[in-house]
């Protein structure tokens, strides 16, 4: 019998690229809502107890009251939202973070989806402090750029079929970015990070940045210590790729993997400075893809089911 699954929130941004990758498989029962009955509590309160999992699409307090409505003790639940990322009960749905995170995601019951600038973040600097190279207490710089999907609803908003004159936004400027908390907490760091991120005048794709000064961290570390390090982590794994170090790039495009679960880090160095890179959809390993991924490991089916690349 085929596991039901329900997608709270399948008209936004996230759902509705989860529902597209999910619509068609004979491998799962996909639920949903007649359209009249979205906003109905006792329809969607019957409609999650129903499914043996639930992904909820929903702003953070939505999915805090969606979460609160399941009683059956059978439902399990992704969560994209920012709500449950740093909650000591909830697992965190990156399968590439450690050896035995998929053997975690199978078993829970709780799965909270990184975010997408978060997710790439983690994917840098996670492995650099696990392997001593950065130290927890290091004065972590992030810069990043993203299609407008990347902002949240407001900027979709203000950027979605408007003719935009300015091409280039740097937001987020409180620095208190709501991703800030999961990076520092999922990257094992001691003191909070200086994230900046912006906005570019594309849909989705996105780049993430941490500059080092290699000759400050402990031991004078060299690129190849770094690539050395990333490289190491992700052997072997399908959606999180290290570039070799002599690939010759000398740019980067940030709708490159756009409409892939794909996630490729750069090293690129020039003496004792550093940058490395991470490039990603931050609508596909950053959300939608990344919580098919998920689904996946939890219901016992291959990984990459689903996340074949799909035109945009």
């Amino acid at each position: 019998m085929s596991a039901r699954v329900f997608i709270d929130g399948d008209v936004g941004t996230t759902g509705l690229q989860i529902r597209a990758r999910l619509e068609g498989r004979d491998d799962i029962e996909l639920l949903r809502l007649p359209a009249d009955k979205r906003k109905d509590r006792a329809a969607r309160k019957e409609m999650l107890n129903g499914a043996d999992l639930a992904i909820l699409c929903l702003p953070d307090d939505a999915a805090r009251q969606a979460v609160a409505m399941i009683d059956s003790l059978s439902v399990r639940v992704i969560d994209a939202s920012t709500a449950h990322r740093t909650a000591d009960d909830w697992v965190y749905g990156m399968p590439e973070y450690c050896p035995d995170q998929p053997d975690r995601i199978a078993g829970a019951r709780r799965v909270s989806n990184p975010g997408c600038y978060a997710v790439a973040a983690v994917a840098m600097l996670h492995p650099l402090v696990a392997a001593g190279i950065l130290p927890a207490d290091h004065g972590v710089t992030i810069n990043a750029v993203s299609g407008y999907t990347g902002g949240g609803r407001k900027l979709i908003e203000a950027f979605e079929g408007k003719d935009i004159d300015t091409p280039y936004r740097v937001y987020g400027l409180g620095l208190d970015h709501k991703h800030v908390p999961e990076i520092q907490a999922r990257c094992g760091l001691s003191r909070r990070p200086l994230f900046v991120p912006s906005v570019g005048r594309f849909r989705q794709g996105m780049i993430v940045l941490v500059p080092l000064h290699l000759a400050d961290l402990p031991g004078h570390p060299g690129a190849a210590d770094i690539h050395g390090a990333l490289g190491d982590h992700y052997a072997g794994r399908t959606f999180v790729t290290v570039a070799d170090s002599g690939d010759g790039a000398d740019h980067l495009d940030p709708e490159s993997l756009n409409g892939t679960n794909q996630l490729r880090l750069h090293v690129f160095a020039n003496g004792d400075l550093a940058v490395v890179a991470a490039v990603l959809d931050n609508l596909g390993k950053g959300a939608s893809g990344q919580a098919v991924q998920n689904m996946n490991i939890m219901l016992g089916l291959p990984e990459g089911t689903g996340l074949e690349p799909i035109s945009l």
